[in-house]
C-alpha cells in the first residue's frame, strides 16, 4: 500500500492539533459572559460524550466480529464499559436503581446487535430477523422507560422513531460493511453519530427541567452549549475516525480508503469554507500546515510498518517541531489569550494518546490500545469546551441569550447559534477555523 500517495492529502491533523487550551478570553465588562460549563450543560456534554462514543464501539465491534478480528474482545469489553458509564451518569440523576434498570435494558439492545452480527456470520436470515424484532420490542420498552423516568417530558412515540433511526444507522453500517460498500459503511457511522449528539440534547434538556434543583436551575440548551456540543462532536468523531484509519492503515484493510475518506471529506470542506472567509491564499496555506503535519505522522506509521525505529524516532521529532511552531502560531493567532505553553502541553497529551494507542494495537497489547482509544475520544472534548468557552467569551452578544426550551422530542434538529460571517471575520486566527467547520456542520445537519 502507497501510505504516502493514501493519506498525505488527509488531515489528520485536524484530531491532533487541537489539544486542551489554557484559554483566558474575557467579555467586555459590559456584557454578561455565556456560559458552557453550568450544571445543565456539563450533563448534557456528558451525555455527548458517552452516547457518541456507544456508536463509535458498536460501530467498531461489530466489524471486528465480521472480520474475526483478534482484538474483539476487547473493543466489545470497551463498549461494556461505555455502557456502565452511561449508566452511572443515568443513575446519578434518577438513582442507583433506575441506573441499573437502564444498565439492563441499554446492554440488552447491545446484545440484540451482537446476535445479528452473529446470524450474518452464519448466513441465517432467520436469526438476523430475530434480532432485528428483538430490537423492535427492545425499542418500545425503552422508550416507554425513558417517558416515564423523565415525568412525560419526552414522548414514548417520539423516542421510538429516534431510536429506529439508531438502529437502521447502526444495521445500515454494518450491513454495508458486510457487503463490501465500505463508502457507506463510513457514511452510516458518521450520521449515527451525529445522531446521538441530538438524542443527548433532548434527554439533558429534559433531565435539567425535571430536577432544576440539582443542576441550579441552568439550562441545557443555550446558544453556548450548542456551540459546545457541535466542536465537541467534530472533535471526538475525527479521534474516533484516525485511530480506525490507522489500524487499517497498518492492517492493510479493504477499508482503508474509505475511512480515510470519511476524515478526507471534513478536512476538505474545512479548506474550502476557510478559503471562503479569508480568500483563496489563505486557505491554501492553512490546508499546507495541515498537509506538512500529516506527512510527519504518515512517516511513523509507514516506519512502523516497515520495523525502521530511527525513521520513527525522526518522524515523532518532526512532530515536536511542529508542536511547537504551531502553538506559537496560535499564541501570536490569538494574541495571547492562548498560551503556547498550555497548547503545546495539551498538543503532545493528544499526539501520545493517539500514537499509544496504535503502537498498544501493532504490538497486540488491545487492552491498552482500547484504553488509549477510550482516552482520546474522551480528551477530545476538552478543547471543545475551552474553545466554545473562548468564542463565546469573545462574542457575547452571539451566545449570551437563552434559548427557549422546545423539547426536542427526538433531539433530531440542531439548534441555529446565529453565527455568520461577520462574526468569522472578526474572530481571530484558529477561532475563525473551528466556528467556520462548526456552521459547515450545522448546515449541513439540518439539510
Amino acid at each position: 500500500m502507497n501510505w504516502k500517495k493514501g493519506l498525505v492529502t488527509i488531515p489528520l491533523a485536524a484530531t491532533i492539533a487541537v489539544p486542551s487550551l489554557g484559554l483566558n478570553v474575557y467579555a467586555e465588562d459590559h456584557m454578561p459572559t455565556p456560559s458552557v460549563d453550568t450544571e445543565a450543560v456539563e450533563l448534557r456534554s456528558s451525555l455527548d460524550h458517552l452516547l457518541s462514543e456507544h456508536v463509535y464501539l458498536a460501530v467498531e465491534t461489530m466489524r471486528k466480529g465480521a472480520e474475526g478480528a483478534s482484538d474483539f474482545d476487547q473493543a466489545a469489553g470497551a463498549l461494556s464499559k461505555n455502557t456502565d458509564d452511561l449508566s452511572k451518569a443515568i443513575g446519578s440523576v434518577y438513582g442507583e436503581e433506575a441506573g441499573k434498570q437502564f444498565n439492563d435494558m441499554w446492554s440488552e439492545h447491545i446484545g440484540y446487535f451482537v446476535d445479528y452480527v452473529k446470524a450474518t456470520d452464519a448466513g441465517d436470515e432467520e436469526a438476523k430477523q430475530e434480532a432485528l424484532d428483538n430490537l423492535g420490542e427492545y425499542k418500545e420498552e425503552f422508550s416507554q422507560f425513558l417517558e416515564d423516568a423523565t415525568g412525560e417530558r419526552l414522548e414514548a412515540g417520539a423516542l421510538a422513531e429516534g431510536l429506529q433511526m439508531h438502529v437502521n444507522q447502526l444495521i445500515g453500517a454494518f450491513d454495508a460493511f458486510v457487503a463490501g460498500d465500505y463508502e457507506a459503511a463510513y457514511e452510516y457511522e458518521r450520521e449515527a453519530m451525529s445522531h446521538m449528539y441530538m438524542v443527548s440534547k433532548g434527554l439533558s434538556d429534559a433531565m435539567s427541567n425535571q430536577f432544576p434543583e440539582k443542576f441550579n436551575d441552568t439550562s441545557a440548551v443555550t446558544p453556548a452549549a450548542d456551540l459546545r456540543s457541535d466542536l465537541s462532536y467534530l472533535l471526538s468523531e475525527h479521534a474516533g475516525l484516525a485511530v480506525t484509519a490507522m489500524q487499517n492503515g497498518i492492517d492493510g484493510s479493504e477499508d482503508f480508503e474509505a475511512s480515510a475518506e470519511a476524515l478526507s471529506n471534513n478536512t476538505e470542506e474545512l479548506s474550502d469554507t476557510i478559503g471562503s472567509v479569508y480568500g483563496e491564499e489563505a486557505g491554501e496555506q492553512f490546508q499546507q500546515m495541515w498537509s506538512d503535519h500529516i506527512g510527519n505522522f504518515v512517516s511513523y506509521v509507514e516506519a512502523t510498518g516497515a520495523e525502521d525505529e530511527a525513521a520513527k524516532e525522526k518522524a515523532l521529532s518532526a512532530l515536536e517541531d511542529y508542536r511547537a511552531d504551531f502553538s506559537s502560531f496560535i499564541e501570536t493567532a490569538t494574541e495571547g489569550k492562548v498560551s503556547a505553553d498550555v497548547m503545546s502541553e495539551g498538543l503532545q497529551t493528544h499526539v501520545n494518546q493517539l500514537i499509544g494507542a496504535f503502537d498498544s494495537y501493532t504490538m497486540e497489547d488491545y487492552d491498552k490500545a482500547y484504553s488509549d482509544i477510550r482516552d482520546a475520544y474522551a480528551h477530545m472534548f476538552t478543547p471543545g469546551k475551552a474553545l466554545s468557552g473562548a468564542i463565546s467569551a469573545q462574542f457575547p452578544e452571539k451566545f449570551s441569550q437563552e434559548m427557549p426550551s422546545e423539547m426536542p422530542e427526538t433531539g433530531l434538529s440542531p439548534q441555529d447559534t446565529g453565527m455568520n460571517s461577520t462574526m468569522w471575520l472578526a474572530i481571530a486566527g484558529m477561532f475563525a477555523l473551528i466556528t467556520a467547520l462548526t456552521l459547515h456542520f450545522r448546515k449541513q445537519n439540518q439539510q
